[in-house]
């Protein structure tokens, strides 16, 4: 494992971010943590010595003064995970279109500007991994769903677009399609469907650090993860 690695994460907070925060820092890692909102990532900070980070990836200029940051603290970067996203539920009839806009700039434009970032270091340094959290709404739309639904499949279009452009200059471009309810503390969702009826975030992390580490000749470009209850 290479030494000094470092880490961003963009859209931190507790859950799936949090989990990989943690990976990150079993693996030895150097962890900068990004989101609107950092207040609520003291603990988790200080759990893992990362940096956190404030950010709206929606916006260009806060993109560029995020990367700056990440260009101070350090040479490298190793991985990015970009795991922010936005919806507004409802029937298509009664959306705003404003809040549709702001979903979708947060899901898809925000990744493409942190890719973007992300690439032009990597291209430089020659190496890198760039991770999409996808979801169900990633490969098939609901009905009153319809703003996540096009950000995410959006993102996912992103993704496939750059590992076909990136990983032939050594950049592994990944997009994992969360198939399902992701459990947290407590969570009666899964209760009825008996054990292991949710996704453990520490077990996404795992899938996430897998492919982060995968072996070149044999890159996977997206994976699907879901329960074993859970039908598709």
């Amino acid at each position: 494992m290479p030494e000094h690695e470092r880490a961003l994460i963009v859209g931190a907070g507790a859950g799936l971010s949090a989990a990989l925060a943690r990976r990150a820092a079993r693996d030895g890692m150097e962890i900068v943590l990004a989101a609107r909102d950092t207040s609520k990532l003291g603990a988790l900070a200080a759990e893992t010595g990362a940096t956190t980070i404030a950010c709206d990836a929606s916006r260009a200029e806060e993109v560029d003064r995020l990367f700056a940051a990440v260009d101070a603290g350090g040479e490298r970067l190793d991985l990015v995970v970009y795991n922010a996203s936005g919806r507004a539920r409802g029937p298509v009839v009664e959306l705003d279109p404003a809040a549709v806009e702001q979903a979708i700039r947060v899901t898809a434009f925000g990744g493409f500007l942190v890719a973007q970032a992300a690439a032009q270091r990597m291209v430089k340094q020659g190496h890198g991994t760039i991770l999409f959290t996808g979801a169900s709404a990633s490969v098939k739309g609901y009905a009153r769903s319809s703003s996540f639904a096009m950000g995410k499949f959006a993102l996912r279009g992103l993704a496939q677009s750059l590992a076909r452009e990136l990983q032939p200059q050594n950049i592994h471009v990944g997009h994992i399609v969360i198939d399902g309810g992701i459990g947290r503390l407590g969570d009666p969702r899964g209760e009825a469907r008996g054990p292991d009826a949710l996704l453990d975030p520490e077990a996404i992390a795992d899938s996430y650090f897998h492919l982060h580490r995968q072996q070149r000749s044999a890159w996977a470009w997206e994976i699907e993860l879901r329960p074993w209850v859970e039908t598709f």
